[in-house]
């Protein structure tokens, strides 16, 4: 069984809370795009968290990476960073949760009632 977390702006946030659509995060217009600067971050962030690239960007500029000490796969869009592992859900939940020490970014885990709420 695969467990999954998502990272999106907060934008994404507010505007899927104000929204009543089931289907909201199909919608990729619904996802708040990071900035060129943010999207960067990320994926250094992602490189100092032991991912690796694996593979070449697509033509959407989308990146997997891989971190094999976790079993865990990150996949970095112009929209969201998407976190998934088929044996360590701890992990995956606890970084994508430092990752929204900014207030930038928030964490969506469809698993776990949806929006990390930080008190």
């Amino acid at each position: 069984m695969s467990y999954d977390v998502q990272l999106f702006k907060r934008e994404t946030k507010i505007r899927e809370l104000k929204s009543d659509d089931e289907d909201f995060f199909e919608d990729e217009s619904n996802l708040e795009p990071f900035t060129a600067a943010e999207k960067q971050e990320l994926h250094e962030r992602l490189l100092r968290y032991g991912c690796a690239v694996a593979g070449n960007a697509d033509l959407q500029g989308n990146i997997e990476y891989e971190n094999e000490d976790e079993g865990a796969l990150a996949f970095l869009t112009d929209r969201g960073l998407y976190f998934s592992t088929n044996s360590n859900p701890f992990e995956i939940g606890m970084t994508a949760s430092e990752f929204t020490d900014n207030d930038a970014f928030v964490k969506y885990d469809p698993q776990n009632d949806g929006w990390e709420e930080i008190e």
